[in-house]
């Protein structure tokens, strides 16, 4: 058998046009071989065990077998990262957001058409997602019961939130983010942020299928809304977002601006602003992901004194964001991804009985 350095790259897609051009694209870089294509899920299938590819491209709608079959078949005999080369209809959003908690490693989103001339539009994009899918880890998924939440008391929620968390995850993220968000329970004065790298669209079925499993809302976030207590917020695809104070009125804002690290939605202007609205009531979480989004976000949120939490290197299938953040030193904690979520719990715990002990002696003294 002959050893290769290059990325062995498997293009399955029922358009020929597509697999084509694809394959064209991908082989511009010379750290880059595609080793073959398949038209439908089935022969990803085949062609996945016998030639073993680093790294499938996987269209969603085919015939004879669709691209999420194949992928929990793929999964199940011979784990392999898979992108989902997924169109813009809703219906493929949904699928291919259950792909990525079914497995996928990414998704590259096809430009708008039938059958796009546009395709080279995305060419940067698919090269970057194969080459960091390449050294992806494959995890299986932890499933474990929060055992934090039983001991927190409920409380009225009434006015403002007394606690904001900001999450920022990146490729592998909306798995980490079903294992994370639904431990946070209801009935508490804290408000969630999410970042999660992602193209318009998809966040908005992000947050309804968090929404569906988690305690607390969960919603896509809208510019110039109140932010309220008990509700996660997720940043939409192609928007920045910061938190904003006026008086005793806490706001969501949405601006475009340009991108940071390569990414809008980045999450270093969310936390930035956590930071300072929340100051030591602040909760940062770094979740897996590519590059080092998130890393000046947390250091605002330690200089502030807030809790901040990154997932550990074992658990992610990209250890770029949470090792960048711990790298600057601002890190209080670094865990595997099914104990996150408890610790998001402990920390709210804990801000909580300072604050009633604040408002208790503040009584006291008046």
């Amino acid at each position: 058998m002959i050893l290769s350095s290059k990325v062995r790259v498997l293009v399955v897609d029922d358009s020929a046009f597509m697999r084509k051009i694809v394959s064209k694209i991908l082989e511009k870089d010379p750290s880059i071989e595609v080793i073959a294509t398949a038209k439908n899920g089935i022969e990803a299938i085949e062609k996945t065990l016998t030639m073993q590819p680093d790294v499938v491209i996987m269209d969603i709608q085919m015939p004879k077998m669709d691209g999420l079959t194949a992928l929990k078949e793929i999964m199940r005999r011979r784990p392999t990262p898979i992108i989902m080369f997924s169109a813009f209809a809703k219906r493929d959003v949904e699928i291919t957001l259950k792909a990525l908690e079914y497995g996928a490693i990414d998704l590259v989103t096809k430009p708008y058409g039938p059958i796009s001339l546009d395709i080279s539009s995305v060419a940067k994009e698919l090269i970057e997602k194969v080459k960091v899918a390449s050294r992806a880890r494959l995890l299986k998924r932890y499933i474990k019961p929060s055992v934090a939440q039983h001991f927190l008391p409920k409380v009225e929620l009434r006015g403002r939130p007394l606690i904001g968390i900001a999450i920022a995850a990146s490729t592998g993220g909306p798995s980490a983010l079903m294992e994370v968000v639904p431990k946070i329970p209801r009935g508490l004065p804290v408000s969630v942020f999410i970042v999660q790298h992602m193209p318009p669209f998809f966040t908005k079925v992000l947050a309804e299928h968090l929404n569906s499993r988690s305690e607390i809302k969960v919603k896509e976030a809208e510019d110039g809304e109140p932010v309220l207590p008990g509700v996660a917020y997720v940043a939409p695809g192609d928007y920045h977002i910061k938190i904003i104070k006026n008086n005793e009125s806490i706001r969501i804002r949405l601006f475009k601006g340009p991108k940071i690290h390569g990414v809008r939605p980045s999450a270093d202007p969310l936390m930035i602003s956590v930071a300072e609205v929340f100051k030591r009531n602040s909760i940062g979480v770094i979740l897996t992901g590519i590059g080092n989004d998130g890393a000046a976000g947390m250091r605002a949120i330690k200089y502030r004194k807030g809790t901040t939490i990154a997932q550990n290197k074992e658990t992610c299938v990209v250890f770029g964001m949470p090792k960048a953040a711990i790298e600057l030193g601002v890190v209080d904690k670094v865990l595997p991804l099914w104990e996150i979520g408890d610790e998001v719990v402990r920390a709210i715990k804990f801000k909580l009985a300072i604050i009633r002990g604040s408002l208790k002696k503040r009584r006291l003294l008046n």
